[in-house]
């Protein structure tokens, strides 16, 4: 295959033999890959401090049709983002949105969308007074892209639309979101949200800044986190690693 020039966020990094790397990147053109960078950590590298941790660059990438490693030959910084180095909370919310790049997307499956909404959210984690509702608006962003959203509006057992259903709303993680008064006593596991607390996902996952209104420490924000995480932790098998120590 030929080599291809992309943009490129370094999300993993593992040091090889003596002067190598191998590093893996969430990339706009060709999604996630796995690349053996030789010679990266030579003082006289072709790499140019290309290959930082959560920074953006601009990568030449040899692709492999086997299930060898891809091949870096060139990396350049583009953007790096100062506040990770600076504010641990921020740190640990960008080593999150790596995680899940890593674990939620296949290799060579290209979602540009998806890299864009990453790099815009790494770039504004600074923002701690918006930080936390920044990363759950990814987390439902990433879950739509890859076709992993939680349904919001209509019940996930029967398709029904779910309106006017009281105080509290039923969510079965299982099944994949909220689900209406009369499927929900014949289902385990489902869990009784404040009605405010779906509309906060609601408004999260949606465009416009409805979103930003949200009360930080609000009981309807709180619940919504908590629930996208278990449906993160259902999805993975676990719970993400950064996910606490980020605030979220």
């Amino acid at each position: 295959m030929p080599s291809a020039r992309t943009l490129a966020i370094v999300i993993r990094s593992v040091e090889v033999f003596e002067s190598s790397s191998i590093v893996t990147v969430f990339t706009r053109e060709l999604g996630k890959a796995a690349a053996l960078a030789k010679g990266a950590r030579r003082l006289k590298s072709p790499f140019e401090g290309g290959l930082d941790l959560l920074s953006v660059s601009d990568i030449v990438l040899l692709p492999r049709a086997s299930e060898a490693l891809d091949l870096l030959t060139e990396s350049a910084p583009v953007e790096r983002f100062d506040t990770l180095r600076r504010d641990l909370a921020a740190l640990y919310a960008g080593f999150h949105i790596a995680q899940l790049l890593s674990d939620l997307t296949d290799v060579h499956d290209p979602h540009p969308r998806l890299f864009d909404a990453a790099r815009v959210t790494l770039r504004r984690l600074g923002e701690g007074d918006l930080r936390i509702r920044r990363v759950a608006r990814f987390e439902l962003f990433c879950l739509r892209e890859l076709g992993l959203m939680p349904s919001l509006d209509t019940c996930s057992h029967c398709g029904r639309a779910v309106v006017n259903e009281g105080d509290r709303v039923g969510f079965a993680v299982a099944l994949g979101g909220i689900v209406c008064h009369e499927c929900r006593p014949g289902l385990a596991q489902v869990s009784l949200l404040p009605r405010e607390s779906v509309a906060a996902m609601r408004a999260l996952a949606s465009p416009g800044n409805d979103w930003r209104n949200l009360e930080e420490q609000g009981r309807a924000l709180g619940w919504a986190r908590e629930t996208i995480g278990h449906v993160l932790s259902h999805i993975l098998g676990r719970r993400p690693r950064f996910r606490p120590l980020a605030g979220v």
